[in-house]
């Protein structure tokens, strides 16, 4: 809102309420992380002094080349690690992206600002529902029709004209986005060991970092070669693709045991 329409905020331009916009998300950070600093009990932890730089950072090195190596040894994880990076991937592409596709088509940037918004604003409920989907079918099964989702969308977003169509694409992302994040999350929870999931949590956070790379780079250079910003959202579906084939593939009975087993 302050983007689109800057006097209803007393501020000058668009430019000076991207600025404010930003100072205000910090300001959000800081006031709804008081209840968590105030109200919840940090857990009982040995009284040791803290490394020296130098060796946290040695140690840090350390404990992600241990737990790589364990992820490695439980295939059904390593199998759904490697499914996770390649379809999270794709949907960050889709995200970030979005609004650099959008200007590629020439569709007007306050359309675009206001799509971003219908997203997150479905996606909120739609999380919800999803949960309770992934209750009933299964978290895994939960993901693949969310991957579908995000196939087709790819697929109707290489021939959107008109920005009425980038808001029903809006609205379907926003559907499937949160929920494929959150029942990635439950799944991947059901295949670490119990009472190690900071370890391992810490080791599937850093993996999504590392998520946002091969999409665009797929997505410019397709883009590039053929000269045409739709053949370059078109092969963005190859992650979603190959991340549901693998998923597909994790047994995730088979991962719980494994779980158990080594906890």
């Amino acid at each position: 809102l302050m983007y689109l329409h800057p006097s209803w905020f007393l501020l000058p331009d668009p430019e000076t309420a991207v600025r404010v916009a930003f100072a205000s998300v910090a300001v959000w950070w800081a006031v709804f992380a008081l209840p968590l600093f105030l109200f919840v009990p940090e857990p009982a932890r040995d009284e040791e002094a803290p490394p020296a730089a130098g060796r946290a950072v040695a140690e840090g090195v350390r404990r992600l080349a241990r737990t790589f190596r364990e992820v490695r040894r439980r295939r059904t994880l390593f199998v759904f690690l490697i499914a996770y990076w390649l379809y999270i991937d794709g949907l960050d592409t889709i995200v970030r992206m979005a609004v650099y596709y959008g200007e590629s088509l020439s569709l007007p940037s306050s359309s675009l600002i206001t799509a971003l918004l219908v997203t997150q604003f479905v996606g909120f409920p739609a999380t919800l529902v999803f949960g309770r989907l992934g209750e009933r079918i299964g978290a895994k099964n939960g993901i693949l029709i969310g991957l579908a989702v995000y196939g087709s969308v790819t697929v109707f977003g290489a021939f959107i004209t008109t920005a009425a169509e980038f808001y029903a694409l809006a609205v379907v992302i926003g559907l499937v986005q949160g929920a494929v994040q959150a029942l990635s999350r439950s799944l991947f929870l059901r295949l670490v060991p119990a009472g190690r999931e900071a370890q391992f949590y810490g080791f599937y956070n850093m993996l999504g970092k590392f998520a946002v790379v091969l999409g665009p780079v797929l997505m410019g250079a397709v883009g590039k070669l053929s000269g045409s910003p739709r053949a370059g959202i078109l092969a963005v579906l190859v992650l979603f693709v190959s991340g549901a084939l693998l998923l597909a593939r994790v047994d995730v009975e088979r991962g719980r045991q494994e779980a158990v087993e080594s906890s």
